[in-house]
């Protein structure tokens, strides 16, 4: 069983070896991706045995190929297919952040109260949300991403799941419940930026 924090790992390497690959550089060694990501050598080897590529002690990994081993490990070969609900502020940011910046990650749908299919935002078509159901019907996306108000989240999670989505990354400002095969992440900016205060405060305190 692979572990959620190996997962994180895999998806933040991938993210520096592409960073990588655009200034041209085509060989890596683990003790250089481990300090980039802030871990071990020995961490960085054992979270990439999992994808069955093994690099060269003499010059490291090929940058190209670990890339192309994480992707298909991850299912990220072939791109991410998402479908987005809500599209207020916060659900227009991210339409406009994923297209076409990141092309590799797609909202093939979008969905907000009182909408109809004639409507497009940054590219993407938005329905009303009582088209879901049979929107989705005819995708292949397990995904969905929820940018509501917190009296509605709970009520879109639940239609998520139940038209196949397996998979939610919620934005809405309150805990919502999923069935155990759903995989759910909470985004609480609120929370996040409390987080940072405490620790901002703390180092600005100590440096006085």
């Amino acid at each position: 069983m692979i572990s959620e924090k190996t997962i994180s790992r895999l998806s933040l390497y991938h993210y520096l070896l592409t960073t990588l690959k655009e200034q041209e550089i085509e060989f890596v060694f683990s003790r250089q991706l481990a300090n980039m990501a802030n871990s071990t050598p020995a961490q960085v080897r054992r979270d990439l045995m999992v994808t069955g590529y093994e690099g060269n002690p003499k010059r490291g990994y090929t940058i190209n190929e670990l890339i192309v081993a994480i992707e298909e490990f991850m299912g990220l070969k072939e791109g991410v297919d998402m479908v987005l609900v809500g599209v207020g502020s916060l659900g227009r940011a991210l339409l406009s952040y994923f297209y076409p910046q990141k092309p590799r990650y797609n909202i093939v749908a979008a969905f907000d109260k009182g909408s109809n299919s004639d409507r497009v935002v940054s590219g993407c078509r938005v329905y009303d949300i009582a088209e879901l159901a049979p929107v989705l019907a005819g995708q292949r996306v397990t995904m969905g991403i929820v940018a509501v108000p917190a009296g509605a989240a709970q009520q879109v999670t639940t239609m998520l799941c139940e038209a196949g989505i397996h998979g939610i990354l919620n934005f809405a400002p309150i805990r919502v419940k999923v069935p155990r095969n759903v995989y759910l992440e909470n985004v609480d900016l609120a929370v996040t930026i409390e987080k940072i205060a405490w620790f901002a405060n703390r180092a600005a305190g100590k440096k006085e």
